[in-house]
């Protein structure tokens, strides 16, 4: 995740989840037997920074997924809604499924990220698809996972 992307998604979290935001650092803190404080008195940028390298220990890799989870329903709907409605998959109007079906077409999976990529930032639509993908019971969609795989627009970390 690039340092723009990270400082998007924690500033989402420091300003409309509060509760969260702090537990999330009180948790990384304890991990690194620090004071939640030292990490709040931080400038904004190199706290945003020492959160995310913190999150991206494999240790963290819940903490981390929960973070992933909050930021894209609450902040990136439109993404989850445009990915589902390009595969014809019924949703609520934050882009939660209630029973995910099989994995679609290969063409189709193509032409959904198509759409999302036309639409929406190349690092937005990279985030949610892994996410997506590895929140997925039995580890995803195969289709989807070939296509994550063969298409450096959706590389993490590019």
């Amino acid at each position: 995740m690039t340092p723009a992307l990270a400082s998007q998604v924690f500033g989402f979290l420091f300003e409309k989840e509060k509760p969260l935001y702090k537990a999330t650092i009180e948790a990384l803190a304890k991990k690194r037997n620090l004071r939640p404080i030292f990490v709040e008195r931080k400038p904004r940028d190199e706290r945003f920074l020492w959160i995310k390298e913190a999150l991206s220990r494999q240790v963290n890799d819940a903490v981390a997924a929960h973070i992933l989870q909050v930021w894209l329903v609450g902040a990136q709907s439109a993404v989850l809604c445009d990915f589902l409605d390009a595969l014809g998959i019924a949703h609520d109007e934050n882009g939660t499924v209630e029973e995910l079906p099989g994995a679609p077409e290969l063409e189709k999976v193509k032409t959904a990220v198509d759409t999302l990529l036309e639409k929406h930032e190349a690092g937005v639509v990279a985030i949610y698809l892994h996410t997506f993908q590895a929140l997925h019971d039995q580890g995803g969609w195969p289709t989807l996972a070939e296509v994550l795989e063969a298409d450096p627009r959706l590389k993490l970390g590019a």
